[in-house]
C-alpha cells in the first residue's frame, strides 16, 4: 500500500527528448504524479523531482541527453532525479554514474515509477540502494504502459504500440524498447473516448512501429483504425509514422473515406537506393515504396506525406545517393525529414564499409534538405487562397497563433487575431500566402464555404 502524504506538495519538473512518443510518455508521467498530489514546478521555481525522459537514436541525441541531466542537476538542486527513456535502457551504467542522478528506469521499469518513488521518499528503500539503476535485457522487455495526454500541447497523442520486431542494421531501438507488443483496440476505444469528454479534438496515433499493431492480440492496425473512426468527439485522427511495408492498399483505401482520418502520412523511407535499403535490412524496395506514393496520391491528392530519410549510411557510395536523390526528386512527397547516419555501438551497421565521411554527410543532407523545402514550398503554394479549416493551438497573448489544415499545412493567424478562446477550436481561414520564413501560411478568419 502506498503512502501518498509523502508526495504532497512536492514539485516536479520534466524534461523529454526524442520523439513524440516520448511526449506523449512524459505528459503522462505528469498526470499520474499529479494525482498523487505533485505539481509541476513553474518557471524559476526549484523542483523536488526532476524527471528526464531520454533519446538515443544518434550518439548526437546521446549527448545533448547527458546535457539535459546535467543541467537539470545544476537548475534544481537538491531533487530526486529520475532518467528514463531509450539512452536510460541502453547505457544505464553510463547514466546512474552522472553524478545527482537518484534513479535510472529502464523500459520495462518505468511503468511503475510512482512505486520507486514511494520507496525512496517514505524510507524503505535503503540509502546505498537509492543511486541505481533498474532494467532489464530486451527480452524481458514485456510491460506496455498506457499514455494519452497532450501535457501543454492542443493535440492529444495515444500510444497504440511499443518495442519492434526489426532489427535494422543501423538502429538500437528493439534494444531500447524491447519487442512489438500493443493493449486492446477496446482499451484505446476508451482512452480516446476519455480525450473527447477533456474536450480533445484531435488525437495522434503514436508508437515505435505502429504497423505491427496486434502482433500479440490477433486484432489489426486497420480493425484499430476502423474503430477509432467511431469515436464521438475527435474530429481528426493523425498516423504518426507507417513502414511501407506495413501500410496496407485497404488502410490507404479506407482513410480516402474516413470520417475522421486526415490526409496525411509519414513513412520511413531512409534510402532511395535499394542496394543501401539491403544494407540496412530494410523489409521493402523502391518499387513497393513507390507504389504506396502513388496510391496515396491517386486516392487523396490533397495528402501531405512526409518520408524519412537517413544520409552516409556506411556503403553509401556517390552513386547510390544520387540513387536517393533521384528518387525521391522524382516521387510527389511533401516534406524529407533528414538525419545523418550516426554509428551506435553493438549494430550490425559496423561491419559496412565504406565508411562516410562527416563532411560528405553535410553535404549531401544539405542537398537534401534543399530538395524537401523545394517540395514543401510547392506544395504550400497550390492552397494559396483556398479556405481551409484549422485546428488552432494556443499562444501568448499578444503573439501570432498557428495551427493545421486537415493536410497538414501550418498556418499562422496574425496577432491581432490571435483571440485565447480560439485555442483548440476549429477555426476557418483564408489562405494568403507565407510568412516571413515561410514555415507557414498567413491566415485570415473567413466565415465563408470551405474548400477543403
Amino acid at each position: 500500500m502506498i503512502d501518498y502524504s509523502a508526495f504532497q506538495g512536492k514539485k516536479a519538473a520534466y524534461y523529454t527528448l526524442g520523439c513524440k512518443l516520448n511526449f506523449s510518455e512524459t505528459s503522462t508521467f505528469a498526470r499520474l504524479l499529479a494525482q498523487t498530489g505533485i505539481v509541476e514546478a513553474k518557471d524559476g521555481e526549484v523542483a523536488d523531482l526532476c524527471l528526464i525522459n531520454t533519446c538515443s537514436v544518434t550518439d548526437v541525441a546521446d549527448h545533448k541527453c547527458r546535457q539535459a541531466i546535467h543541467r537539470m542537476v545544476r537548475k534544481h538542486p537538491g531533487a530526486f532525479v529520475v532518467v528514463t527513456g531509450c539512452y536510460a535502457q541502453l547505457e544505464p551504467e553510463r547514466v546512474s554514474a552522472i553524478d545527482g542522478v537518484d534513479l535510472v528506469l529502464g523500459s520495462n521499469e518505468k511503468a511503475t515509477l510512482v512505486d520507486f518513488l514511494s520507496n525512496a521518499w517514505t524510507g524503505e528503500a535503503k540509502t546505498e540502494s537509492l543511486h541505481r539503476h533498474f532494467t532489464v535485457k530486451t527480452k524481458e522487455i514485456k510491460s506496455f504502459a498506457p499514455s494519452c495526454s497532450r501535457g501543454n500541447r492542443t493535440r492529444f497523442f495515444l500510444k497504440v504500440q511499443d518495442g519492434c520486431d526489426y532489427f535494422c542494421t543501423y538502429c538500437t531501438i528493439p534494444y531500447a524498447r524491447g519487442f512489438s507488443r500493443s493493449p486492446s483496440i477496446e482499451s484505446l476505444v476508451e482512452q480516446a473516448r476519455n480525450a473527447a469528454a477533456e474536450g480533445g479534438k484531435e488525437i495522434v496515433l503514436t508508437g515505435v512501429n505502429i504497423g505491427d499493431f496486434g502482433k500479440n492480440t490477433g486484432e489489426s492496425f486497420l480493425d484499430l483504425v476502423r474503430a477509432l473512426d467511431q469515436v464521438e468527439g475527435i474530429e481528426r485522427f493523425r498516423i504518426s509514422s507507417l513502414e511501407p511495408d506495413l501500410i496496407s492498399n485497404d488502410l490507404i483505401r479506407y482513410c480516402a473515406q474516413s470520417r475522421a482520418f486526415m490526409p496525411h502520412f509519414h513513412i520511413p523511407l531512409q534510402s532511395g537506393s535499394d542496394a543501401v535499403l539491403r544494407l540496412m535490412h530494410r523489409r521493402y524496395d523502391t518499387q513497393l515504396f513507390e507504389s504506396k506514393i502513388r496510391l496515396i496520391k491517386q486516392l487523396l491528392p490533397d495528402a501531405f506525406i512526409g518520408v524519412d530519410v537517413i544520409v552516409g549510411m556506411r556503403g553509401e557510395t556517390p552513386e547510390y545517393f544520387e540513387q536517393t536523390y533521384n528518387f525521391l526528386a522524382s516521387l510527389d512527397v511533401t516534406q524529407l525529414h533528414v538525419f545523418p547516419y550516426s554509428e551506435r555501438p553493438g549494430t550490425a551497421a559496423l561491419k559496412i564499409t565504406p565508411v562516410v565521411d562527416e563532411p560528405t554527410k553535410k553535404q549531401r543532407s544539405a542537398r537534401l534538405l534543399a530538395l524537401s523545402e523545394e517540395k514543401t514550398i510547392g506544395f504550400y503554394e497550390r492552397y494559396i487562397g483556398s479556405t481551409q479549416v484549422a485546428l488552432m493551438e494556443k499562444a501568448s497573448r499578444g503573439r501570432t497563433m498557428h495551427g493545421f489544415t486537415p493536410n497538414y499545412i501550418r498556418v499562422e493567424l496574425p496577432a491581432s487575431q490571435a483571440l485565447p478562446e480560439l485555442d483548440n477550436q476549429m477555426v476557418r481561414t483564408r489562405l494568403e500566402g507565407f510568412n516571413h520564413d515561410k514555415s507557414a501560411l498567413i491566415a485570415q478568419i473567413d466565415g465563408g464555404e470551405c474548400d477543403g
